[in-house]
Parts: structure tokens; C-alpha cells; sequence
């Protein structure tokens, strides 16, 4: 599933073709599709969160997002994709060297200004994989969440920017949390110390990549995302799943927990 780490080793995947001139391509999505894309040079890509940035030698970027459904994927010279993933392409760039790079899917494209990316990123919080990562102002907002649960400030991108389903839900293992508990009650410097090695070691480690309990075997991934009715890895107690409204229109999201390591009511 898409996460911070998703993007961040998306983005150094597709810094192979950095430095590459566009000789043909163009934008066939979002408010400037149709847009020619020819004749500019990648300068170099980078992420903030789940948003990734292709920023271009005549001080544009492409900012794009994958949410659920969208990919990137890179043909060589010569290679063609299968008709029904072209006609899903939302960018393309065929680069000097004959390669293709593809957008596949993406529900969020556009061509901006690279001065004002912070339009378009500026309402994100701090992002758990810059270096130096902001702890002060991502405590700050996470504590400012307090009326909310910590699973829901968690999700919220404008609080800390690169968690998802996946990461919230084990960090709440982790940290012994049911998901529903108060954000007020909880530690935020050391929830969000552990958030950062966590996505840190997933995004460049290959092996590690989304795997939370360092094993990799079947069924032992993660501690409790997934688990629903099977023991914990931890105690053996039942794991429990329950689906949640995070955001007002946006489809519901599930959560995993184990009643024993993550109790209801747990000391502050």
C-alpha cells in the first residue's frame, strides 16, 4: 500500500533518469493535460510525504500523487507497454536515450511553478523522512489533535506527513495504544522517535520494506495489521480488527489490535 516510504523509494527508483532530456511526452491528466512536455531536462525528484515532485530544468515541476491506484514505471529503448497500461498512462516522458518513463493511473497530476510548490505541499506537516525532521512541530500538532483519537491524528497528513493504515496501526502495537485512545494521552515525542526509525529503516532497507516485526515468513510481517481472529504474535491473544470513518467521504478504514498489548484503558 502506498505509504511515506512507498514514495520515497519511488522517487529513487526514477532518479535513474535524472539529468535525462524529455524529447517527446506530455501530460494526458489532471487540469493541464495535453500539456507538451518535450524539450525539458529532469533535474531531479523528491517527496514529501505521499507527494512526489519531478522538478524540470525550466523551473516547473510535475507533482503527482498515487493514492490507492496509481504507479510509475520505466520502459527501455525499444519496449512498448501492454495497450491496456498505456491507455491508463496519465505522463509520459520518452527520455533522449529512448527510455519511457510512465505515470500510470494517477489521480493527481499537475504542472506548477517549482517556487510554488509550497501551494500545494504547505498545508502537510513535517515529514518523518526529511532530514532534519521537525519532531518539535509534528509533537506540536500531534498535541494539538488532542480531541481527537491518536489512529485519526496519525492519518491526518497535515499533523505528520507520511503515515498510513499500515504504519498507524503497527506503531500503535508498538507502543502498547488501542487505536481509539485520545491523542492527549499519549507520549508524542517517543510515538513519533519510533514513527521515524520505523518508515526510516522500510524505506532504505530493501528487506525491511513494510515489514514491522523484523520476519519476513508468511503471515508474520506485521504484528497485528492483517490479523484479524488470528493470536498475536506477541501474547497469543485473539487479534481484533474494526473498521473506522477517519475523513467524512472518504471510504473507511480498518484497524487492528491485540485487547492484551493494546488494552482500552492503559496508564498515561
Amino acid at each position: 500500500m502506498p505509504e511515506g516510504d512507498s514514495v520515497y523509494r519511488l522517487a529513487a527508483r526514477l532518479r535513474q533518469v535524472d539529468g535525462a532530456l524529455v524529447q517527446d511526452g506530455e501530460l494526458r491528466g489532471g487540469p493541464a493535460a495535453g500539456l507538451r512536455l518535450g524539450g525539458r531536462r529532469v533535474v531531479g525528484h523528491a517527496t514529501h510525504g505521499k507527494h512526489l515532485l519531478t522538478r524540470f530544468d525550466d523551473d516547473t515541476t510535475l507533482h503527482t500523487h498515487l493514492r490507492m491506484q496509481g504507479s510509475w514505471t520505466i520502459t527501455s529503448a525499444g519496449r512498448r507497454l501492454p495497450t491496456r497500461a498505456a491507455a491508463d498512462a496519465r505522463v509520459r516522458l520518452r527520455l533522449d536515450d529512448g527510455r519511457t518513463v510512465w505515470g500510470l493511473s494517477l489521480p493527481v497530476v499537475e504542472h506548477l511553478a517549482t517556487r510554488d510548490e509550497p501551494r500545494v505541499l504547505g498545508h502537510l506537516g513535517p515529514d518523518l523522512l526529511h532530514d532534519p525532521f521537525d519532531v518539535a512541530e509534528a509533537s506540536r500538532r500531534l498535541q494539538a489533535a488532542a480531541d481527537t483519537t491518536i489512529r485519526t491524528a496519525l492519518l491526518d497528513q497535515r499533523v505528520v506527513a507520511g503515515l498510513g493504515n499500515l504504519w498507524v496501526n503497527e506503531l500503535c502495537f508498538l507502543r502498547g495504544r488501542y487505536p481509539s485512545t485520545p491523542a492527549a494521552a499519549v507520549d508524542a515525542d517517543a510515538l513519533l522517535a519510533l514513527a521515524r526509525r520505523m518508515l526510516l529503516h522500510s524505506a532504505t532497507t530493501p528487506e525491511a520494506y513494510q515489514v514491522t516485526t523484523g520476519r519476513r515468513g508468511k503471515g508474520q510481517r506485521h504484528w497485528v495489521v492483517g490479523r484479524a481472529g488470528r493470536p498475536c504474535l506477541r501474547c497469543g491473544t485473539t487479534v481484533r480488527a474494526e473498521d473506522h470513518l477517519d475523513v467524512a467521504g472518504s471510504p473507511p478504514r480498518r484497524s487492528w489490535w491485540c485487547p492484551r498489548c493494546q488494552p482500552e484503558r492503559a496508564a498515561a
